[in-house]
């Protein structure tokens, strides 16, 4: 996907004069750069300090070594899988390959590498990934807790290989800064992990190339930081990354200025990241675990090294947790809200190991829990090793006593019901500054789960680069459990990572925790001429949720989209669906009542246009059913759709 010149111009103008002018350096900077290569400052007696405490590794619960070193045997043997690409040839990979295209990036000069362009360049998520080296901390951490050299000895192969084939400021993986940020990141728990292995020091500080690698991914995150509109989670693993290595591989001269100005820009970006209530401001849900992996990440780094941090970022990542731990479901799974691409801070644990879960047994362990958190019973390798590092805080601040369900500035509420439901409301904000990267056109949509299953399903994200109609149809307002108008977004997209007119909600009404009936109600100015306003209600006696939708303005077209799960079978008869899936063996169902004044159909795995799709993880997809009515609104009518649960 390339860029056109009013792609540019939309770009331009969201920006201020401040970023603009900012940006206008790095081009200057860019340009000089190329010429200007300076060598890595001399560096003798380096010691790596920052190892693990004592004991730490033998408190890794069994299980959790038994998915790791599972998880290692397989990327010995060559073989992982990335965005539903299955790999084979890792053994001894081309670093600038795309395995999905067969595409090889070209080489040259990084900032002259056109790597949205498809076509050019491959799939660049596919490429970047691999050059993340979290494969890597996974066979390290094989090697710490088994001591077998085998893994050792392919972990310094393939950073030997890395490093002979991306030169300083040569080609793709020297574009981007979360790039450079988290595989810094990756070296300094690649090196801790490999304490003990006799070719470790000779692999990182007695080796020259390895000191110049780290020195000139210092260099560069220093000299483009990622600036205004684009200051999201991209400039948290930017300042993460150039703070945990400025603290582990502090050997240069510039090690306690990088360190400093990283910390300083990690206190105010997570600050301006979050919402006071603890909720990511993107609106994306996987980027709130990836904001708080890095950051706990980097604060384990600064304790490792006796470097203060500042309290605001404990305060932050204690905000962020608790947030965590208030909107997971039964099965401690989170809303599929916004924009996710499959990206981790930090990969120390085999396949299997739950995400979330592992988060909240590190906030345990650092913050505490409270006792209305959800239950952790699964294990992880991560939590042991980055809380040996990371020095416990009572926190200064009151917390929650019960479990929060309405985040008003986040504008996200909870309602939960008996038999495990719950169900995510959505009244806030259009995603995080100007362009709202990673907002989806989703304003006043539902996302509706029974124990854990998708029944109103959020259908996730896809894809990013190279597909632009999939990208337009998965964060497409039709694309969610709410109510089109003219065939039109709520909000007006510029670009596959940019929105130019940002649909505004407000939350009219949010009662949680009701006697009897859960309430909530909200609107948005997203279609001209026009207010969307949806009221939700959940009601405890009869396993009830209702929702009307209501249209104040002129006669329009509609559709209102329902997207069930890929687990849910729909029987569609006029207005009326009977959904049926099945759990732990067991076989549930509803009746979804639909409204009678729009015409409804199905829809299943359709692509001209797309239609009825679900995305588990970025890069699949799977046929699920879409219910979609289509009709005109009437505002002295409303549309009512009665969701009722049996048995």
């Amino acid at each position: 996907m390339t860029m056109s010149a009013g792609w540019y111009l939309r770009r331009l103008s969201r920006m201020g004069p401040g970023e603009a002018l900012g940006r206008a350096g790095d081009a200057v900077r860019r340009r000089s750069w190329r010429s200007r290569r300076p060598d890595c400052p001399r560096v003798t007696g380096a010691r790596f300090t920052a190892v693990l405490p004592a004991g730490t590794l033998a408190a890794v619960p069994p299980d959790a070594v038994k998915r790791l070193v599972a998880e290692a045997d397989r990327l010995l043997e060559g073989r992982a899988a990335y965005f539903g690409v299955e790999r084979a040839d890792l053994a001894d990979p081309d670093w600038w390959q795309d395995p999905k295209t067969g595409r090889r990036a070209p080489r040259g000069y990084a900032f002259d590498v056109p790597y949205r362009d498809e076509d050019a360049v491959g799939d660049i998520k596919q490429i970047w990934e691999l050059s993340r080296h979290q494969y890597l901390t996974v066979l390290a951490a094989a090697y710490a807790l088994t001591g077998d050299e085998r893994y050792a000895e392919r972990t310094a192969g393939h950073l030997r290989s890395w490093w002979r084939a991306n030169p300083p400021l040569c080609g793709v993986h020297w574009v981007s800064g979360i790039e450079l940020g988290i595989r810094l990141l990756s070296w300094v728990w690649i090196r801790r992990l490999l304490e003990g292995w006799p070719g470790a020091a000779g692999l990182f500080e007695d080796n020259p190339v390895a000191l110049a690698q780290i020195w000139h991914h210092q260099r560069w995150l220093a000299g483009f930081p990622s600036r205004g509109s684009s200051a999201n989670n991209h400039v948290i693993a930017e300042a993460a990354g150039q703070s945990a290595a400025a603290c582990a591989f502090g050997w240069f001269p510039s090690s306690a200025r990088w360190r400093a100005e990283a910390l300083r820009s990690l206190e105010r970006q997570l600050h301006s990241n979050t919402f006071a209530s603890g909720l990511n401001r993107e609106s994306a849900t996987e980027y709130h675990g990836l904001v708080l992996e890095l950051g706990l990440a980097a604060v384990a780094e600064a304790d490792a090294a006796g470097v203060p941090v500042p309290a605001s970022i404990r305060l932050v990542l204690l905000r962020m947790t608790d947030a965590l731990a208030a909107v997971l479901d039964s099965r401690l799974r989170p809303p599929r809200q916004g924009d996710a691409d499959d990206g981790h801070g930090l990969v120390l644990d085999g396949d299997g190991t739950d995400r979330w879960a592992s988060l909240l047994a590190t906030g345990d362990a650092v913050f505490g829990r409270l006792a209305w958190w959800p239950t952790v019973t699964g294990t992880d390798v991560r939590t042991p090793l980055l809380t040996a590092l990371i020095r416990p805080t009572a926190p200064g601040v009151t917390r929650p006593s019960l479990r929060p369900a309405h985040f008003a500035d986040a504008g996200m509420t909870i309602l939960r019901g008996p038999g495990e439901i719950w169900c995510r409301c959505d009244g806030g904000p259009h995603g995080f500054l100007s362009i709202a990267a990673h907002a989806h056109a989703d304003a006043l949509s539902v996302e509706v789960r029974h124990d854990g299953v998708d029944i109103l399903a959020d259908p996730g994200t896809y894809c990013y680069h190279g597909q632009p109609g999939w990208r337009q149809y998965f964060r497409s307002t039709l694309g969610h459990n709410t109510l089109q108008l003219d065939g039109a977004d709520q909000s007006a997209s510029g670009g596959p990572f940019l929105w130019t007119r940002h649909a505004r909600s407000r939350v009219l009404v949010a009662d949680p925790s009701a006697e009897g009936a859960a309430r909530w109600c909200a609107e948005h100015d997203g279609y001209r001429h026009a207010v969307h306003r949806r009221r939700v209600e959940l009601t405890a006696t009869n396993r009830e949720l209702r929702m009307v939708d209501e249209v104040r303005g002129p006669r329009r077209a509609a559709r209102l989209a329902f997207h069930l799960g890929p687990a849910v079978t729909a029987e569609l008869v006029g207005n009326r669906a009977v959904l049926r899936w099945t759990r732990d063996g067991e076989d549930r169902s509803a009746v979804l009542e639909l409204p009678g004044r729009l015409t409804w159909r199905a829809h299943r795995g359709e692509t001209d246009p797309p239609l009825g799709w679900y995305s588990a993880g970025f890069g699949r997809k799977e046929p699920a059913t879409t219910l979609v009515g289509s009709g005109f609104t009437d505002s002295s009518e409303e549309f009512v759709t009665v969701l009722r649960f049996r048995g």
